[in-house]
């Protein structure tokens, strides 16, 4: 039996030649993916675009000379992030974190008509009552933010009661505007507890409102929230609802704002002139509580407003627990969304010392 031994020079050749044809099926399915690639959907510019990221910080300083001492420090008050995710074209999530406290937000909202005429929300979120709790701190003109009114009746802060809950609560709404965006209304059944917690009681609370649009710049609002709170602590102008009562809270408000745009707000957020008031009133068990603010900016120009505000609210109208607020000052916007403040305010009250308060703060928003 003959062998035939392989000539090495020719198998040399086969296995450059396989080579080059595996290289050339590589290259030919290569080129093929990639002109599939480019005509495909890109899912990461697709993603991308579905989400949204924003974010602020705000700190300063301040100055009283409350209860006849002078306190003064620089402060963090606020550093907030959000991302808002675009699901569908109809359906987005929204999330909320506080850096400098805590979880603020959390809510998926469905658009069911073709329109803006409904929309429900479902989760953690600002409720609706006021005109002032919904608005951004990064928008409003006082340091201090809220009025007095709107920081104890929506749950904003100094209610022994009802807690701190920066105005935030768990629950449904229904929302939408109606006659080509002349009236806006919104529904909701929250919890009444605030934030990050249950509720402490089977009851839930009712709120509505209802924003007439009659004329460009203006808005004529009112709001309503019907419900019973879960007391978790105690407050001295409410001697009668104990830690851990159920008791009625109801609030009511009615209230409005015109926004002129000039020539000199052009460089500045406010646009121009804003004058805004509200008249709010509650009822916490049988004590009764009312106030009322009016505030108004104007562009001076080159990104600079003028800032006055005059507040007044008293916890209880059968006491001495009135206080009012008298505020000026300036605030520069120098980027965009970001400003200087400089603010000076005097308090006039019944149930303390009258004292002064000097704030200064920046904000960086994006």
């Amino acid at each position: 039996m003959l062998l035939r031994t392989t000539n090495p020079y020719s198998f040399g050749k086969r296995v450059k030649a396989w080579t080059l044809s595996a290289a050339l099926a590589l290259f030919s399915s290569t080129a093929a993916m990639g002109q599939q690639t480019s005509s495909s959907p890109d899912w990461v510019k697709d993603f991308t675009s579905r989400i949204e990221l924003h974010g602020y910080a705000q700190g300063g300083y301040s100055w009283q000379d409350k209860g006849g001492k002078d306190v003064n420090d620089f402060n963090l008050k606020r550093t907030l992030f959000w991302a808002k995710a675009r699901i569908t074209e109809r359906w987005s999530f929204l999330f909320m974190y506080d850096f400098s406290s805590v979880v603020q937000e959390f809510y998926t909202d469905y658009r069911f008509s073709k329109d803006q005429s409904l929309t429900v929300r479902l989760g953690q979120f600002k409720h609706s009552f006021s005109m002032e709790n919904p608005l951004s701190p990064t928008m409003l003109e006082l340091v201090d933010v809220y009025s007095q009114s709107a920081l104890y009746l929506a749950g904003e802060g100094p209610d022994p009661l009802n807690g701190v809950n920066y105005g935030r609560d768990m629950g449904l709404m229904v929302y939408g505007s109606l006659f080509k965006s002349h009236l806006l209304y919104e529904l909701a059944v929250m919890n009444g507890q605030g934030i990050n917690r249950r509720d402490g009681n089977n009851a839930k609370d009712l709120i509505v409102k209802l924003d007439f649009r009659p004329i460009e710049g203006l808005r004529i609002v009112g709001s309503a929230q019907k419900g019973k709170g879960h007391a978790v602590g105690v407050a001295a102008w409410n001697p009668g609802v104990q830690l851990g009562d159920d008791y009625r809270r109801d609030r009511v408000s009615i209230g409005a704002e015109w926004k002129h745009p000039t020539e000199a707000g052009k460089a500045s957020a406010s646009g121009g002139i804003s004058i805004r008031g509200e008249y709010m009133a509650g009822k916490d068990g049988d004590v009764t509580s009312r106030g009322g603010y009016l505030t108004g900016s104007v562009a001076l120009g080159k990104g600079v407003d003028i800032i006055a505000s005059a507040d007044y609210y008293d916890h209880n109208i059968n006491m001495d627990y009135g206080q009012t607020q008298l505020t000026g000052g300036l605030q520069y916007w120098f980027f965009k969304k970001c400003r200087l403040q400089l603010q000076y305010t005097r308090t006039l009250s019944e149930y303390q010392d009258d004292y002064n308060w000097l704030q200064a703060q920046v904000q960086v928003a994006f």
